[in-house]
């Protein structure tokens, strides 16, 4: 039977009214009650986190392009923020805005769960695949939890900012070089370097137990946005060595990919975010 291409505007309207069933459907779904009973976790050993990295690193080979394609994006939007920042003489954010990356990792890595799933379900995966998480019921529970993330990113860039004007402060630094001087020479610096990776360390953690699952368990199940909450804070418990080295794994991965201009995060971003997916899968029964 030939097939006719049908009228835009009917395809358009078509569309617009699934878009609209679907935020309505997330919009409910951000604080439903429990449709299935909250995940029982699973202990997790290290060589979990290498049988996931293993399985991420498979995933990115076969969805290459697509992935590379999605997370583009991420790069360009740090390059802006650095640029930002140096155009605003606020030098001294351009290393939290680098660190801060990991903050919000999860959730730019939404599609690549979504490519993991379907080809864990046999079935091919490109970049529209992962676009469909729009139409997600859960839609609206992974926007919260990433205006979440979000808000956390922007509370450590004023905690660093606040933690420079103690240290090195309040005076803007010359130049960055003077910056990376001062910050490595001086008492005041080390101070500086102290207080920023110990409140760096609690922002990540924070973001690691509320999201080291949470994302996947939206795509995979009908779950509530607290569900998916506590079922990241529960696995946390039942193994925290092996979360917290997860986490430091993911910190130290994107702090290497951010430093040639940020380039790096191109390859890092898709092999972790492939690998969060098949952590979750030994994570959560």
């Amino acid at each position: 039977m030939a097939q006719t291409i049908g009228n835009p505007l009917s395809w358009i309207a078509q569309h617009l009214r699934q878009t609209t069933h679907h935020v309505s459907q997330s919009a409910a779904q951000i604080g439903s009650e429990d449709v299935e009973a909250t995940p029982q976790v699973r202990a997790l050993t290290y060589a979990d986190l290498r049988d996931a990295l293993k399985a991420g690193m498979e995933d990115f080979a076969a969805c290459r392009s697509d992935a590379l394609f999605l997370v583009v994006f991420y790069p360009l939007i740090g390059l802006a923020l650095v640029a930002m920042s140096m155009s605003a003489n606020m030098l001294q954010l351009v290393a939290p805005v680098i660190l801060g990356f990991a903050l919000i990792g999860p959730f730019a890595a939404v599609g690549l769960y979504e490519m993991s799933s379907r080809r864990e379900a046999g079935f091919d995966a490109s970049w529209s695949d992962a676009l469909g998480v729009i139409r997600s019921p859960s839609f609206g529970a992974i926007l919260m939890l990433g205006f979440y993330l979000a808000a956390l990113f922007i509370g450590w860039l004023l905690a660093a900012s606040m933690i420079y004007n103690i240290t090195l402060g309040p005076g803007q630094p010359e130049s960055m070089a003077a910056l990376v001087t001062a910050a490595l020479t001086t008492a005041e610096g080390w101070t500086m370097i102290v207080l920023g990776f110990a409140a760096g360390a609690c922002f990540a953690l924070a973001a690691l137990a509320v999201s080291l699952v949470a994302f996947p368990l939206l795509l995979d199940r009908q779950a509530g946005l607290p569900v998916a909450v506590i079922t990241s804070f529960r696995v946390l418990k039942a193994s925290p060595a092996v979360v917290i080295s997860w986490g430091a794994l993911v910190g130290v991965s994107l702090l290497i990919g951010a430093l040639p201009f940020l380039l790096g995060l191109i390859l890092v971003v898709p092999v972790l975010g492939h690998a969060t997916w098949h952590l979750y899968r030994r994570a959560v029964a």
